[in-house]
């Protein structure tokens, strides 16, 4: 903290003294043995001070059953406390209102402190608080720090408390960033040099920084800190506000939706009477109501933003996932793939006992296609079979470009007759498709190799049947390609 700064505030001659009035008030307050009566006299030696009391004391603000007409039935009625408190109040109100500068937003001052010193009290009579009424007379002060480095540092702090609009958190951020020091720190430090209690000075320095272990909670420091955010609900103009404080009451206080809604209701109906009795402007707000549409409507937005973005990733962790995956030229799956797929199948098979069998289809004479045509001939070639496979073999079955001109075909639940079924289908397509290249028509046939792990014939491991199914596929190009054969025992004896 930049304490030599904060000197030059607090030594500022344009800064507001306190009160006679408020001075003695306080004085007496310190004094556990004063009468009633020793503090009516000396609010009540303040006729315009006395009028104000007692006009807040009469409104629908604190709901007496009868009206009061003396500061004494006050002090019996309400307590010491919220006397004190409202006389205090309506001191400063009157010694900050003098000698104003024209350059300060006083209406901005004014609706962030009354906003604050409201919410404060609401919340701290929701919580059962003993003394709610010290939580208001913190709150009514909490920004008094702004008004102070107003006075010290002139139109560079205005620029800077424009910038915020209304933000307080942002204000002290900033203020931080540029001076090592914040308008609470300010406010706590003005508080002590008029002799407020530390009760009172300590909830002002830390209502937008709440240092860990400072305070227990549900103490007056905490609950000014979360006032001065319910306060900046109304008072700020800035969007999110609402869903901060909200966030902040359920937290710390444990308050359902209902309760929370219920304060700002409070707020909002209380802090505009209580601006008529201070006699201070803090111009026509937005209702709670209002606020909580803009909320919503806000939410709203986020939200479809929020959907657009996550189909966006969506789609384009999908367009990853198919390009990891998948084959480019054939859009088969890729070997990788294929390796994970067939490794997950075998397992699966293995524990449920059914079949899974492995087709291996070879494209008959491929390096002779590529040799008379071009590769891109052999490339039609590939993308014309694999078409044809992908109108048979569907999920959850899987058809992938093994190598080359090899294509692997993983038929999960079909035993050997169905897989031989199959393949006999794929390959009468695969010749019927005269694929067109360059003007001309390539005729193309394939030897397909099936291997069937089931009861009959069992494999050790996915190599295994892999390994059996190529050994078909090579006694199928043996029998002069165009045809389908099976794996048999005879077969794997042959290639040992």
């Amino acid at each position: 903290m930049n304490q030599k700064l904060l000197d030059k505030i607090k030594n500022v001659p344009q800064l507001p003294s306190l009160p006679a009035v408020a001075v003695k008030v306080l004085e007496l307050a310190k004094q556990s043995n004063q009468s009633l009566a020793n503090v009516a006299k000396v609010i009540s030696s303040d006729p315009a001070l006395t009028a104000k009391v007692l006009k807040t004391v009469n409104s629908s603000f604190y709901g007496l059953p009868h009206q009061v007409s003396t500061i004494n039935h006050a002090l019996v009625l309400l307590g010491m406390q919220t006397v004190k408190t409202l006389a205090l109040g309506f001191s400063l109100a009157g010694s900050l209102n003098s000698n104003k500068s024209a350059k300060f937003d006083y209406v901005r001052f004014w609706r962030q402190s009354l906003f604050s010193a409201v919410a404060a009290r609401t919340l701290a009579k929701t919580i059962h608080m003993k003394e709610p009424e010290e939580a208001f007379l913190v709150g009514l002060l909490s920004d008094i720090g702004t008004l102070a480095m107003h006075r010290a540092l002139g139109a560079e702090y205005d620029q800077l408390l424009d910038s915020c609009e209304g933000d307080q958190c942002e204000l002290v951020r900033l203020s931080r960033e540029k001076y090592d020091l914040d308008h609470a720190q300010v406010g706590g430090a003005m508080a002590d040099h008029w002799k407020f209690p530390k009760s009172v000075a300590d909830p002002i320095s830390q209502h937008h920084d709440l240092t860990e272990g400072s305070y227990e909670p549900g103490s007056l420091i905490e609950i000014v800190y979360t006032g001065v955010l319910c306060g900046q609900v109304f008072a700020a103009k800035r969007p999110g506000m609402i869903e901060r404080a909200k966030k902040d009451l359920a937290t710390r206080f444990k308050l359902d939706e209902a309760k929370i809604n219920e304060i700002f209701r409070e707020i909002d109906s209380q802090a505009t009477e209580l601006s008529k009795l201070f006699e201070v402007t803090i111009e026509p707000g937005r209702s709670y109501q209002d606020i909580e549409d803009e909320a919503r409507l806000v939410l709203e937005e986020i939200t479809l933003q929020s959907q657009a973005q996550t189909r966006q990733i969506e789609i384009q962790n999908q367009k990853l996932k198919t390009e990891a995956t998948t084959d480019g030229l054939t859009g088969l799956a890729n070997r990788h793939y294929f390796d994970l797929f067939i490794a997950q199948a075998f397992e699966q098979a293995a524990r449920s006992g059914r079949a899974l069998s492995l087709l291996f289809l070879d494209i008959d004479k491929f390096k002779s296609i590529n040799d008379t045509h071009g590769h891109q001939a052999g490339d039609a070639v590939l993308k014309c079979a694999a078409k044809v496979i992908k109108s048979i073999v569907t999920e959850p079955d899987l058809a992938a470009r093994y190598g080359g001109e090899e294509i692997a075909i993983v038929l999960n639940g079909k035993d050997a007759s169905a897989a031989l079924g199959i393949a006999e289908q794929i390959r009468c397509a695969i010749q019927s498709e005269a694929i067109a290249f360059a003007g001309k028509k390539i005729p193309v046939t394939t030897s397909i190799g099936v291997a069937t792990a089931d009861s009959q014939q069992r494999f050790q491991s996915p190599n295994d049947l892999i390994g059996a199914a190529d050994l078909a596929v090579y006694a199928a190009k043996e029998a002069g390609r165009n045809c389908v054969r099976a794996s048999s025992p005879a077969l794997h004896r042959g290639a040992a």
